[in-house]
């Protein structure tokens, strides 16, 4: 021990620089047993304190006697708490910052007192991932709580769960979940050795674990599943996916995902399968049209006129007759302002916001057509591809999404046609060479695995699913 423990009050009150919430009081037991007693009241129980830790110590179960070790009669005095012993000053400021109540005789070692006051927020429905059919319970702030939800729906002994502490100053806390037996060991392993190897000095969000353990940085598409349902990660446990829960956020990570994945959400598995399919088959149409019609138009309106019906050139001739800046520029800055729009939207109050966002768009848009600074076909098209981007079920794919279509219409703008089939082939490349934690992200397409085609562009009815489980398992 490198400080004596009779200073201990001392040098705890120095390193918390004499902070106004640390609580430092002393007790003389039987005129000879000094007793003292810290923790921080900001983040502890003050009910627990007074009925486990002072009770305890006023009113021990046995007195002590002149040839029992004091330290030993001190741990007996705490039979009703969660206690830990803990060694020199670093230990007792370590768990006092997790809201623990060390209690420390001179010349001994200290015990810590699990008093922590959890502070959380109710439990209520998320509101990025609204359903008509489902559990209503999202994910709070506190890592335990949300896997009391998992515990709560995944009642399996092969639920196994990995605690570590990450971030030099924060100790943020972070589980990893599987389940044994039905996860790829393989896959254990590498969610292990990435988790543990982060270096960082914070950790505040599930964004931060999500960017050390990610397989490639240069990409705009997610490679792992961020959630607030209970409901939607205890699925993904279930498929053999891996999920990590971090103190102080509601998102929790899963992963491996595909980019099939992306389109299909928890509430397909709880329609009917038909219904779910074209669902499924309506997102993956909204993701081509918010990617790709922009970019046609330009093309369209700057370089293939020729593929346009007379009737409809002639409209669109006329809608652009006094418009001053090219198609490309004009859609550029229809969507940009769009995007301005929908951050302004989310940043605002809640009460002010979406109204400012839907009558800014009218406005702006109606104002634009009538001073002819844009045409109305534009304000068309800006307006289908906005609605087809909120579709997207996952909102980093609906990020992603958004950006990529930015680079079809500037594809679009300078080589027409040929542009967007030279982007498709860029994209394509890209998606087959993404991993996602050694997996690959274009499965089942690249590596082509005709048997999981079951769950990717159709949702096969519960039956037939449970039945090919069976037929695997045997």
């Amino acid at each position: 021990m490198d400080q004596q423990i009779e200073n201990i009050s001392t040098i705890i009150r120095r390193r918390l620089n004499d902070s106004p919430d640390l609580v430092i009081k002393t007790y003389i037991l039987q005129d000879r047993i000094e007793i003292t007693c810290m923790y921080l009241n900001t983040i502890t129980d003050q009910k627990l304190i007074d009925e486990l830790v002072i009770s305890g110590i006023l009113t021990p179960y046995s007195p002590l006697k002149e040839e029992q070790d004091p330290f030993h009669w001190l741990l007996s005095a705490f039979k009703q708490a969660e206690i830990k012993e803990v060694s020199g000053a670093d230990s007792c400021i370590k768990e006092l910052l997790k809201g623990q109540c060390i209690v420390a005789l001179p010349g001994q070692d200290a015990v810590s007192i699990a008093v922590c006051r959890q502070e959380t927020r109710s439990i209520t429905e998320p509101e990025t991932e609204s359903v008509v059919r489902g559990p209503r319970e999202g994910f709070v702030e506190n890592c335990w709580r949300n896997l009391s939800l998992i515990r709560k729906r995944l009642k399996s002994e092969k639920l196994v769960v990995e605690e570590m502490v990450i971030g030099t100053e924060t100790h943020t806390t972070v589980c990893l979940l599987y389940m044994r037996g039905i996860t790829d060991p393989a896959l254990i392993l590498e969610f292990r050795k990435r988790l543990k190897a982060i270096q960082t000095d914070s950790i505040l969000e599930s964004a931060y674990v999500e960017e050390f353990i990610q397989d490639k940085t240069l990409t705009p598409f997610p490679q792992f599943m961020s959630s607030e349902r209970p409901d939607a990660i205890v699925a993904r446990l279930l498929e053999g996916q891996a999920a990590v829960i971090t103190d102080g956020t509601p998102n929790v990570l899963a992963g491996p995902i595909t980019f099939f994945q992306s389109f299909s959400t928890s509430e397909d598995y709880y329609q009917r399968s038909d219904i779910a399919t074209l669902l499924r088959w309506l997102r993956m149409l909204a993701f081509v049209i918010s990617v790709f019609t922009p970019a046609l138009f330009i093309s369209l309106a700057s370089y293939h006129q020729e593929m346009l019906p007379s009737s409809m050139l002639a409209n669109l001739s006329s809608q652009r007759e006094g418009v001053p800046f090219p198609g490309v520029i004009e859609a550029f800055g229809m969507m940009v302002i769009f995007e301005v729009l929908r951050e302004a939207g989310l940043r605002m109050p809640r009460i002010s916001g979406q109204a400012i966002s839907i009558v800014g768009a009218l406005v702006l848009g109606q104002a634009a057509v009538e001073a002819g600074i844009v045409s109305a076909a534009m304000v068309i098209v800006v307006s289908l591809t906005a609605i087809a981007n909120f579709v997207a079920p996952n909102y980093g794919f609906g990020i992603a999404q958004r950006l990529i279509q930015f680079v079809f219409m500037f594809l679009a703008g300078i080589l027409g046609f040929f542009g967007i089939m030279c982007g498709v082939f860029v994209l394509l490349i890209h998606l087959v060479s993404l991993q996602s934690m050694n997996v690959p992200y274009f499965a089942p397409m690249a590596p082509l695995k005709l048997s999981n085609w079951r769950d990717t562009f159709i949702r096969i009815n519960r039956p037939l699913m449970n039945r090919h489980r069976s037929k695997g398992n045997g």
